[in-house]
């Protein structure tokens, strides 16, 4: 086969997935063809520059694509692109933050193929990840650890040092993304042969861990907030962790009809898990017990879980516990390692603080890129690249808390712009229009029938739709409504 016949086979492959969304941020504004390096050389040091955040978000889509395609392996700490078979951390999945935002824009980016192999390898962690449940743990169900392979590694790794290597809930936070998956493509079928029992077991071993005190709650004895802080008796990471599996499950045996009996303990455990807390300095408090440091700056912020990428706290739902998110992402400050930044730039959209979220941007591109575009967190993590596309798109669009809001954390810098063909829950699919800050045109695809709910700036319309249909909505400011 010859070179142009190569070509066109990989470009009819590749453009299939990366042609379904494009993004364009002040297209009116032009910008220099230069080299990459210099551009961000010129970004660096203060001079706009949309054409290259536009860059930055779809060159995360293109690493998605190019690392992780159904019937491969997963994408590991360093994607595909590592020139030797050893290398940092063993160049393996590290299951408490990393391989898991190798995978949030998968879905929100239209990118769903892109998400199996994630779904294949936790389909391996079961039955080795069964063992380390009753072995460890003497509870039902499967887990894995803070690091696996492709060998079925679940357990805890040698050292002692449990403030790093104890994390029991990483296969819960796993099995998330597969109520994920079906949750934006409403795959039906493959939630009864493949999803289902992956989310049920993973809440299984949630329930058997936590601790039913006297007091009738229950709690995460032990626990850790990984890679930061004491051995606790109620985590709050954990907690929210626990409550996202729990929530996936009861809605996933609604869906298929099934387990009624253990959905009722479910929802039993559910309500009677320890609450949030929020401490003496207003923060959401990461313990529990009030001992948080306001001059603490650590990179992981893992009791925001359920803001992000949980659904557990947002400012709709529960303000009080948002404001208090608010306050440990002050205290934790604007800066951290690459991927450290592309999860708070995931949180402060969450937030639905566009210029706050567009610090956060700046700040990956400014000091945590490589010239080549690549995440740094020495010498190279993918994670951080997935982390900052998923956060560009959470900016325009948000849909974990049952309906599809429109631009929640657009921030003053994008004046104009459009994005075509993003995703949200219920199996939609999205254009945007924005001009001046304001909403133009939203046109939404409806790939199941589903009912939608669209929300702007305190707007709300619902309606039903049709599979396959295409439905315009329109943005009245005087009126403050939204009419299709």
């Amino acid at each position: 086969m010859g070179y142009d016949k190569l070509f066109e086979q990989h470009y009819a492959d590749y453009a299939a997935l990366f042609n379904r969304v494009s993004l364009k941020l002040n297209p009116s504004v032009s910008f220099s063809e230069i080299a990459t390096p210099q551009r961000l050389q010129r970004y660096r040091k203060g001079q706009p520059d949309y054409h290259l955040e536009e860059l930055y978000f779809q060159f995360g889509r293109y690493l998605l694509i190019a690392s992780s395609r159904p019937g491969n392996m997963p994408a590991n700490l360093q994607g595909i692109w590592h020139n030797n078979v050893d290398g940092p951390w063993r160049v393996d999945y590290h299951n408490n933050i990393n391989v898991q935002m190798n995978y949030w824009p998968a879905c929100s980016t239209n990118l769903s193929e892109c998400m199996l192999p994630l779904v294949d390898f936790i389909r391996t962690l079961v039955k080795p990840g069964e063992k380390t449940a009753q072995a460890y743990f003497g509870a039902r169900g499967w887990t894995a650890s803070i690091s696996g392979n492709i060998f079925g590694f679940t357990t805890p790794l040698a050292s002692q040092d449990m403030s790093w290597n104890f994390n029991p809930m990483a296969g819960p936070w796993l099995a998330t993304h597969i109520w994920e998956y079906y949750d934006y493509t409403r795959d039906i079928r493959f939630l009864k042969e493949v999803g289902y029992d992956l989310i049920k077991s993973s809440a299984d071993f949630a329930v058997d861990y936590l601790w039913h005190k006297p007091d009738g709650t229950y709690t995460a004895a032990p626990s850790t907030s990984p890679e930061h802080g004491p051995i606790d008796q109620g985590a709050t990471f954990v907690h929210a962790v626990v409550r996202e599996i729990l929530l996936d499950a009861i809605e996933a045996s609604k869906v298929l009809g099934v387990d009624k009996k253990e959905r009722k303990q479910w929802q039993h455990v559910l309500d009677k898990l320890a609450p949030y807390q929020i401490g003496r300095y207003g923060q959401l408090m990461e313990w529990s017990t009030d001992i948080d440091d306001p001059k603490d700056e650590h990179r992981h912020v893992n009791h925001l879980f359920g803001l992000h990428p949980g659904h557990t706290v947002s400012p709709i739902t529960t303000p009080e516990l948002a404001k208090a998110s608010r306050v440990v992402l002050e205290h934790r400050g604007d800066g951290a390692t690459g991927w450290s930044m592309g999860w708070k730039l995931n949180q402060w959209a969450r937030l639905q603080d566009g210029n706050h979220a567009y610090t956060l941007f700046g700040n990956l591109l400014k000091n945590g890129t490589l010239d080549n575009l690549w995440d740094t967190h020495p010498p190279f993590q993918i994670d951080g690249n997935f982390g900052g596309t998923a956060g560009i798109t959470e900016m325009l669009l948000q849909s974990h808390m049952g309906f599809i809001q429109l631009l929640p954390a657009l921030p003053d810098a994008w004046k104009d712009g459009s994005v075509r063909g993003i995703c949200a829950k219920g199996n939609f699919e999205v254009d945007l229009t924005w001009k001046d800050g304001l909403l133009t045109e939203a046109v939404i695809r409806s790939g199941s029938g589903e009912d939608c709910i669209i929300r702007y700036a305190g707007a709300t319309l619902k309606f039903k739709t049709m599979k396959g249909r295409t439905y315009r909505i329109g943005y009245d400011k005087e009126k403050n409504a939204l009419f299709q």
